[in-house]
């Protein structure tokens, strides 16, 4: 099962994991067994667990997803102010049960464009703000979208003390920071900006820690063009082996909620390229990847 895009630790103990094939995976601590616990139709990416131990995935074709704990799957939201979802990215659950989604884009689909590291692509290269975050309430069946107008909206979390949330804009380099309660409540600021490669999933950690990936470095094509949107439209219409692609690279690292970079771990030698994130525990650090067919981990008495 190949592109562990996202893991998280189920209160089993256990990590749960996507794949590329709609599997949902179930793989013991440390190396151990693997087991497929449900299979969703399409291309799960974010995968999160939910208040009552069952699982939440934003499904790439399809919208969000839940994983009961008998492993039935069924569709909650596909649709937002009557728009099917066509890219659901990532999301995050506050305590109440309310699901913030991202949708990296609206127009160029996961599905209908070959997938979603070729949608991907073909978004960041037109750079036409497509994305949004949406808010979800499953006890009133209740959508609204909080931002629009994003380049390529991805990984997102919510704050311990549930106040706001950050999302990682991929075709801009950088974390937004989105307030949900408070006097700045509904507004958002950017707190890390001008990063050195792609943004991809936000996992919290412990003692107010978010991991974040950086998928690939920084493109020079998308960079020298980013004010010329016809060459990038040209470089759109392109076979895909002559785009701009992703170049192999190993990155992770740590931020507070106000965007201080408190960790960073690279990997010269890239043995596990396009990592997407990071999950942490109390012993070790679990890595997702897009393209991997494994979740390699580091033990933490190692970062010592």
């Amino acid at each position: 099962h190949a592109g562990p895009e996202d893991v998280a630790v189920g209160p089993d103990g256990h990590l749960y994991a996507t794949s590329e094939d709609g599997a949902i995976l179930r793989i013991s601590p440390r190396g151990g067994a693997v087991d497929v616990i449900a299979t969703t139709a399409g291309r799960p990416l974010g995968i999160e667990v939910a208040n009552d131990g069952s699982l939440l995935v934003a499904n790439a074709h399809v919208g969000v997803q839940r994983i009961g704990l008998d492993g039935a799957v069924s569709d909650i939201l596909t649709a937002v102010n009557d728009k099917p979802l066509v890219y659901a990215d990532d999301l995050a659950v506050a305590d109440d049960g309310t699901i913030y989604l991202t949708e990296a884009s609206t127009k160029f689909g996961a599905k209908e464009y070959g997938g979603t590291l070729s949608g991907s692509l073909l978004d960041i290269l037109e750079h036409g703000g497509n994305g949004l975050v949406v808010e979800y309430r499953p006890a009133t069946d209740t959508a609204r979208v909080l931002l629009k107008d994003l380049d390529f909206p991805n990984g997102i979390a919510i704050s311990d003390d549930q106040t706001f949330l950050l999302i990682a804009e991929t075709g801009n380099y950088r974390i937004l920071k989105y307030w949900l309660s408070g006097p700045a409540a509904g507004s958002v600021e950017v707190i890390v900006d001008n990063l050195p490669g792609f943004p991809d999933n936000i996992n919290p950690g412990l003692n107010g820690r978010f991991w974040i990936g950086l998928v690939a470095p920084r493109n020079r094509f998308l960079d020298d063009y980013s004010s010329r949107p016809f060459a990038r439209k040209v470089a759109q219409r392109l076979p895909p082996f002559l785009r701009p692609s992703p170049v192999p690279s190993s990155h992770v690292f740590a931020i507070d909620g106000d965007g201080e970079v408190l960790m960073y771990l690279h990997d010269p030698a890239a043995r596990y390229p396009m990592l997407t994130g990071a999950v942490e525990t109390r012993g070790a650090i679990y890595f997702s990847s897009l393209t991997g067919n494994h979740v390699p981990w580091i033990d933490k008495r190692d970062l010592l």
